[in-house]
């Protein structure tokens, strides 16, 4: 099959101009998202506030699903890494606002230290409901 490369708009400011992966792959009607993060886009680190992170995190995932003409609603699986768990109720109450009675398979891992101090990492995939 085909094979999609879903890029960002514009060239991102250093040091992100030279990511060695693309935002997201589309194979027929299913998309494969890289991990997203919850940085600020004005200092390139994420905000004071766990839940301002988990926003601009999925806000993320939003732009690169409208991108390749997907929504929320697309999602079957995500994945969601994390070096302190006990973040776990304050990420859930900001990712149920993206979504109405049809949420993805997940998992929420806890994990080392991520990029750029980031308190989650997120990868999905996709699929195209017709």
């Amino acid at each position: 099959m085909e094979r999609e490369y879903i890029k960002p708009p514009g060239k991102p400011p250093p040091p992100l101009e030279r990511w060695p992966f693309s935002d997201a792959v589309r194979v027929g009607d299913t998309l494969y998202l890289a991990g997203r993060l919850g940085l600020d886009p004005a200092t390139g680190k994420p905000p004071e506030n766990v839940s301002d992170e988990a926003r601009l995190m999925m806000e993320d995932l939003r732009r690169v699903l409208t991108r390749a003409r997907m929504t929320t609603d697309d999602l079957v699986m995500v994945t969601v890494y994390a070096p302190d768990v006990r973040d776990y109720a304050a990420f859930n109450a900001v990712y149920l606002e993206y979504f109405g009675d049809a949420l993805p398979a997940r998992a929420f891992i806890g994990s080392g230290l991520l990029l750029f101090g980031a308190r989650f990492e997120m990868m999905a995939t996709a699929v195209k409901r017709l």
